[in-house]
């Protein structure tokens, strides 16, 4: 037996499929060269982005979404290969197909979502985005879920459908500085004006917090028991501005103690009707 009777000897038959050793290195050498057509594209792609300083995000959008089009090229090539003709296999699947779209409805609306979080950018990878209270940074984008490393350092995986149709926030994508705010009461008998300079002087101590825009102190409102502030500050953290938060209120702690201002606490005064009466029945 030759070489070429080897390579087309068919060890595989049923009704009018047939398969042989030549199919099967048709399928691999495409595999191949879709593999070296990715790499090569990828180098130029990079090159090309660096030149023009493309964000990292926008970088692997398109990365992926040109790898999504290639491979689904290369299965349907592929197939076509083996002798597999997709206009049968599509026909003949018709039904089965329509019973596994209803099964797997979320699953194609997570694709189609990741589809359009890569083609829109509207949330990149390096991107911080808080999700059903989940604040977190964006560590990959793929067609179905994408991966968010939570401030505790956890990756959690999360529906694409979740950042595309539900209210997700993507506190970076302006690459602007966001306004903070942390809530402050001090007792009634305190000086507002001293207190409105001692907060100024607090943030501007901090590193983090920027001096432009400047902070704002609002005096919100008169508390049950206390006189109620909002320190609004501007600042470039988003990962860790829970922790400049905290050090906002270690150091105002600290300059109201020095300054002899309280921060009340809730009280409440009980005033009993017939207060002789339960005296007297002692």
């Amino acid at each position: 037996m030759s070489f070429k009777e080897i390579l087309e000897y068919n060890f595989l038959n049923i009704s009018d499929f047939h398969l042989n050793l030549w199919n099967i290195l048709m399928v691999i050498v495409i595999f191949t060269i879709a593999k070296v057509i990715l790499w090569i594209l990828g180098r130029i792609i990079r090159r090309f982005f660096s030149k023009r300083q493309v964000d990292t995000g926008r970088q692997f959008a398109f990365q992926q979404f040109l790898k999504y089009i290639i491979y689904t090229l290369t299965v349907i090539l592929a197939l076509e290969a083996i002798g597999i003709q997709l206009s049968v296999l599509w026909g003949g699947a018709a039904a089965l197909m329509v019973g596994i779209g209803l099964g797997l409805q979320q699953t194609f609306n997570d694709m189609i979502s990741g589809l359009i979080l890569l083609v829109e950018g509207t949330v990149e990878v390096e991107d911080i985005v808080e999700v059903d209270g989940i604040v977190g940074r964006v560590t990959s984008i793929g067609l179905r879920t994408s991966k968010i490393q939570t401030r505790d350092r956890i990756t959690i995986l999360v529906p694409n459908s979740k950042i595309v149709g539900e209210n997700a926030t993507n506190w970076t994508h302006n690459r602007h500085a966001i306004r903070h705010q942390v809530n402050v009461g001090v007792a009634y008998s305190s000086d507002v004006e001293l207190v409105t300079k001692l907060l100024l002087e607090v943030c501007k101590d901090h590193e983090k917090v920027l001096a432009d825009p400047a902070p704002q102190i609002q005096f919100k409102d008169f508390g049950s028991s206390s006189l109620d502030f909002i320190l609004h500050f501007f600042s470039h953290e988003q990962m860790g501005i829970e922790i400049v938060k905290s050090d906002l209120r270690y150091r105002i702690t600290q300059v109201f103690r020095a300054n002899k201002i309280e921060i009340p606490f809730p009280q409440r005064d009980l005033w009993l009707r017939n207060g002789v009466v339960l005296e007297e029945k002692k």
